[in-house]
């Protein structure tokens, strides 16, 4: 399976310590060069900054359609706008993103994408955590992830919580 990922995914997934799931799920995951350097650019202090760095199932790969990553910018962040372009160029099978303009963007483009949400429910699915909701309090909690009470009650209802 080829999954690329924007920063959001693994920024708070790593703030929580459930990064792992990422690769549980879907094996390698590459990040074009803009999402590394949102997370490296300050050092270690960016939940996840270490691990792009380290762990060999995250790797990362430059986007060479840099007309589309300049159409992107129109609408997205570099990292967004970088990821939507890798995941267009690889023909990937999973665009790992929350933002919701990107989300929007992604579907205009025939992308097959999942937020941090769904991996929970797929995790959960999977017997690869036992709650949702724990770590979705964490991601609250912890990782200052926003989610509308609306969206938190079905995403629990989702997961059967």
């Amino acid at each position: 399976m080829i999954a690329v990922s924007n920063t959001s995914p693994i920024t708070n997934l790593a703030a929580v310590g459930q990064l792992n799931l990422l690769q549980q799920l879907y094996g390698t995951i590459i990040i074009p060069q803009a999402v590394y350097q949102e997370l490296t650019s300050a050092g270690d202090t960016i939940p996840g900054a270490i691990e792009v760095q380290t762990f060999n199932w995250i790797q990362v790969q430059q986007v060479t359609n840099r007309t589309l990553v300049e159409s992107l910018l129109n609408q997205l962040h570099q990292g967004e706008s970088e990821a939507i372009a890798l995941a267009i160029e690889l023909q990937a099978d999973r665009l790992l993103i929350d933002e919701e303009l990107g989300r929007k963007v992604a579907a205009d483009n025939k992308l097959k994408f999942t937020g941090i949400l769904g991996v929970l429910i797929e995790a959960k699915q999977r017997g690869l955590i036992s709650s949702v909701k724990s770590v979705l309090d964490n991601l609250i909690n912890q990782a200052e992830f926003w989610v509308t009470e609306a969206l938190y009650n079905r995403v629990l209802q989702m997961a059967g919580e």
